[in-house]
């Protein structure tokens, strides 16, 4: 059974940072692209970055593109998330997810919003001013 632990939430004020891990089971982890996805109240589901242990290919939203990085760990199973210089506008509810590609590029990320079936249960993050 695939599952997706998210970690690293909280509040934090502008400028700050924080870390959030997605801890993966259930599945050979380089089999898979891993992303976060982000969700604010009244907002879409936002695709932000992910990554390919496979060959290694990442990407960021240009929303976060120099603030956020992504980085996975294939012997601990975990996709971090570094966020820096965060916003207010970052605030939101986190997910991570994994579907079975082998390259992560802004294409991998849509086509994931959509056919993705493995989801964390979401870890809160919230920017004050």
């Amino acid at each position: 059974e695939v599952q997706l632990v998210e970690s690293g939430g909280g509040l934090v004020q502008a400028g700050g940072s924080l870390r959030l891990s997605c801890a993966a089971s259930g599945f050979t982890f380089n089999d898979y692209v891993v992303g976060w996805f982000r969700q604010a109240p009244g907002k879409e589901r936002e695709g932000i970055s992910c990554f390919s242990d496979t060959d290694g290919s990442a990407y960021h939203a240009d929303s976060v593109k120099g603030r956020f990085t992504i980085s996975g760990d294939n012997t601990k199973k975990t996709v971090a998330l570094q966020m820096s210089n965060l916003k207010p506008e970052d605030t939101a509810v986190y997910y991570c997810s994994a579907a079975e590609f082998s390259h992560c590029d802004i294409k991998t990320i849509q086509a994931m919003g959509i056919v993705s079936q493995h989801w964390g249960q979401g870890t809160q993050v919230t920017v004050s001013s």
